[in-house]
C-alpha cells in the first residue's frame, strides 16, 4: 500500500513539474484575461448608462456569445477556465512544495478555492456554449443567500461569507499595492520597459478587483445584519451600487478600466508564467 501511495505521489510530482502543466496554465490565463477584458468593457458601458449587459463573469460569457463567432469563443473560454481549474487543483494537492507548516496549508487552501471559482466560470461558459444560458446571476445570488439565511445560524453564515469575501478583497488590494504578484512572473518578463508596463497593469488590475470585491463583501455583510437576502449581491449589483455613489460614473469607469488592466496582465502572466 505504501508503495502504491509513493508511486502516486511521484506521478503527481512529475505532473506538477511537467511542461504540459505550464501550457495548461497559460491557456487558462488567456481565457481568464478575456473574461476580465469583457467585464471591464461592460462596467464602462454601465458607467455610460447602458444597463443592458451584466458586468459579471457570467455576463461577460453571455456577451461573448453574442459576438461574431461567439459560440466558438465561449467554448474556448470554457475549455480555458476548465484547464485553469485543473492547474489549481493540482496545485492544491501537490503544489507549493517549497512551503511548509501553516503557510503550506494556506497556499493549498487558496489554490483549492481558486479551482472551485474557475470551475464555476467554466461551467457557466459551458452552459452558454451549449445553449442552456446562464440565467440571472443576481437572482441566483439572492435565492442562495435566502436559502442559507433560513438555515439554523444562517444569518451568521451569510455574515461569515461576507467577511471571507472582504478578506479576499483586502488580499487582492494588498497584492496590487505591494507588487506581490510579480512573484508569478518569470524574470524574463521583468525587463525595463515591458516590466514597468506589466507592473502597472497588475497594480491597477488587482486593486480594482479588490475594491469591487470589497463592495460585494460589504453587501453580504449588510444582508446578514438586516436579515434581508435581497441586500446581498454579486459583482454586477455591486458595481451598480458604486454607480449610485457621488462621482459614481467616474469611479465605475476607473474600476472597469482596472478590470481591463487585470485582463491584459493575465496575458503577460501567461507569457511569462513562473510556477
Amino acid at each position: 500500500m505504501s508503495n502504491v501511495t509513493g508511486r502516486a505521489k511521484q506521478l503527481g510530482r512529475n505532473a506538477d513539474d511537467s511542461d504540459w502543466l505550464d501550457h495548461v496554465a497559460r491557456a487558462g490565463l488567456v481565457a481568464f484575461g478575456v473574461v476580465h477584458l469583457v467585464v471591464g468593457w461592460l462596467a464602462v458601458q454601465l458607467a455610460l448608462g447602458d444597463r443592458s449587459g451584466s458586468a459579471s463573469t457570467s455576463g461577460a460569457v453571455t456577451e461573448l456569445a453574442q459576438q461574431p463567432f461567439g459560440v466558438v469563443m465561449v467554448w474556448l473560454v470554457a475549455i480555458g477556465m476548465g484547464l485553469l481549474a485543473i492547474w489549481q487543483l493540482i496545485e492544491a494537492v501537490l503544489g507549493h512544495r517549497d512551503r511548509d507548516g501553516i503557510t503550506l496549508v494556506r497556499k493549498r487552501a487558496t489554490s483549492a478555492g481558486k479551482a472551485v471559482l474557475y470551475a464555476v466560470i467554466a461551467f457557466s461558459a459551458l452552459k452558454v456554449a451549449t445553449g442552456q444560458g446562464s440565467g440571472d446571476s443576481e437572482q441566483k445570488t439572492d435565492t442562495m443567500t435566502a436559502q442559507v439565511m433560513d438555515l439554523p445560524g444562517g444569518q451568521v453564515l451569510v455574515g461569515l461569507i461576507g467577511v471571507g469575501i472582504l478578506v479576499v478583497a483586502v488580499m487582492l488590494v494588498r497584492k496590487g499595492v505591494t507588487d506581490r504578484f510579480l512573484k508569478d512572473i518569470h524574470a524574463s518578463g521583468d525587463g525595463a520597459t515591458a516590466g514597468a508596463a506589466y507592473t502597472w497593469l497588475g497594480r491597477v488590475g488587482y486593486t480594482a478587483k479588490g475594491v469591487a470585491l470589497g463592495v460585494v463583501g460589504g453587501l453580504f455583510g449588510y444582508a446578514a445584519l438586516t436579515h434581508d437576502a435581497n441586500k446581498s449581491a454579486g459583482l454586477d449589483q455591486a458595481l451598480k451600487e458604486v454607480l449610485e455613489q457621488p462621482f459614481g460614473p467616474v469611479l465605475l469607469t476607473a474600476i472597469g478600466l482596472g478590470f481591463a488592466c487585470f485582463g491584459a496582465f493575465c496575458f503577460a502572466w501567461a507569457r511569462h508564467l513562473d510556477r
